[in-house]
């Protein structure tokens, strides 16, 4: 599996602000987001750990999916997926619109993964101890779940040759019970959730929020329903107080943004908002 990367980045960012082309969203099972974000990247647990132990628990946010069956409980009036009446969720890493140019095009507000570099489109954190394992072997679960790849879509719509190989990986996709516990995480306690879907729905999720889902995951167990009260007590207070270059700037960015796919022709300098960014590796 190789893939051209280099002024893509296509599965980083949401550039269907772009096209007017219908492009379907990298989207996993199925139901539909509530929220409208597009390529989230779902962290198994101890990656959730991880970037929490990092100081970067201000980078997660939590998507919740709708439902309309059996296997779903009611929040706010929306019925959401659920197991045992429980809100199921996966976390991923916030995506803030960021003044990037991709495919060659001029430089516009989209949103973009934290981690991205909005001038090289290069990834901050790629080989370290906290990049994710769904970024590190994108896209081999589409390619065995015979699945359109972003590259792909990219191709479409731009033309050039971003999938290089398509030979699916010896990997198994963590999908199912099996995912219950390990990326897909279940909020034991819906009532303490009751007034947030509005701010899921308009992208508006607060620091408790976050807070509150992202530490659910963090204390859950592999293959169960189970929360470890300690651990999620402790995460609790480690988001709500984690100040990471990562975060304030996502908070600048939030600020300075027009809409997304509005030049970015007045956004400031990104070295000067991702102060104290890690390096990128180069291509």
């Amino acid at each position: 599996m190789a893939v051209d990367c280099e002024g893509c980045a296509g599965c980083c960012i949401d550039w269907r602000p772009l096209t007017g082309r219908d492009v379907d969203h990298e989207r996993a099972g199925p139901f539909e987001p509530v929220d409208d974000t597009d390529n989230l990247v779902p962290l198994a647990g101890e990656e959730v750990r991880a970037f929490v132990a990092a100081g970067y628990g201000d980078a997660l946010r939590p998507r919740l999916w709708r439902a309309e069956d059996d296997r779903s409980v009611t929040l706010d009036g929306v019925d959401v997926a659920a197991i045992d009446d429980r809100p199921v969720f996966f976390v991923g890493l916030r995506k803030p619109p960021k003044p990037v140019g991709p495919f060659g095009r001029a430089v516009a507000w989209l949103r973009s993964c934290v981690f991205s570099d909005p001038t090289t489109r290069q990834c901050r954190i790629h080989g370290g101890d906290t990049y994710p394992d769904a970024c590190a072997t994108y896209p081999g679960e589409n390619l065995l779940l015979d699945t359109e790849t972003e590259c792909e879509r990219v191709e479409g719509v731009y033309g050039g040759r971003r999938l290089l190989d398509d030979d699916a990986p010896d990997v198994t996709p963590l999908l199912g019970p099996a995912a219950v516990g390990e990326r897909v995480f279940a909020h034991p306690d819906p009532d303490r959730v009751a007034g947030s879907i509005g701010r899921f729905r308009d992208g508006a999720l607060t620091r408790e929020d976050r807070a509150e889902f992202v530490a659910v995951a963090a204390g859950s167990s592999p293959g169960t329903l189970s929360v470890t009260d300690e651990r999620y007590e402790s995460v609790v207070e480690t988001v709500l107080r984690a100040e990471s270059w990562a975060g304030r700037a996502i908070d600048r960015w939030e600020r300075e943004a027009d809409a997304p796919g509005e030049r970015a022709t007045g956004a400031p300098d990104p070295t000067g908002v991702e102060d104290g960014a890690p390096p990128t590796p180069g291509w």
